[in-house]
């Protein structure tokens, strides 16, 4: 299971022209669920994202967590994660969990973070054209991959 999480001022997430998710200070997260990955890939990201110290404190070092800022979190399905570029030019995007095994990881992440104590986590919907729009803040941009944890 791969995150890319950035620290945000604001998130938003449309579909056909519509905000369905939209979070302030916090995090972005696109999530890609990797062919084979398990509950246990999902809970090795659990414990590190809620967690993260990337905000600063008040002498600018990045010392706190989401948690600990009441940061808001936005988590957007993302099959491109798992893209292999090592052959030509056309990614290929084989290694992509199925939606029959990605879809029910997704949602055990999203209810992990709201178990660790995210008051507000936000999500666009699995399998839509989605426009996800942020501002960036930093830029701080973390990726993790629950086979390196």
């Amino acid at each position: 299971m791969k995150a890319v999480i950035q620290r945000v001022s604001k998130s938003k997430v449309d579909i056909n022209g519509k905000t369905v998710g939209e979070v302030g200070k916090g995090f972005m997260i696109l999530l890609g669920v990797v062919e084979g990955d398990t509950k246990e890939d999902a809970d090795k990201l659990l414990k590190k994202v809620p967690f993260l110290r990337i905000f600063e404190d008040e002498n600018e070092k990045m010392n706190l967590s989401c948690l600990d800022v009441d940061g808001e979190m936005l988590v957007i399905s993302q099959f491109t994660l798992a893209a292999d570029c090592s052959h030509g030019r056309r990614p290929s995007f084989i290694g992509a969990a199925a939606p029959s095994e990605a879809i029910p990881l997704y949602e055990y992440f999203i209810q992990g973070l709201r178990d660790a104590g995210i008051k507000k986590v936000a999500t666009g919907e699995f399998g839509a054209d989605m426009k996800v729009s942020l501002i960036n803040d930093g830029p701080v941009t973390i990726i993790l991959d629950s086979k390196e944890l």
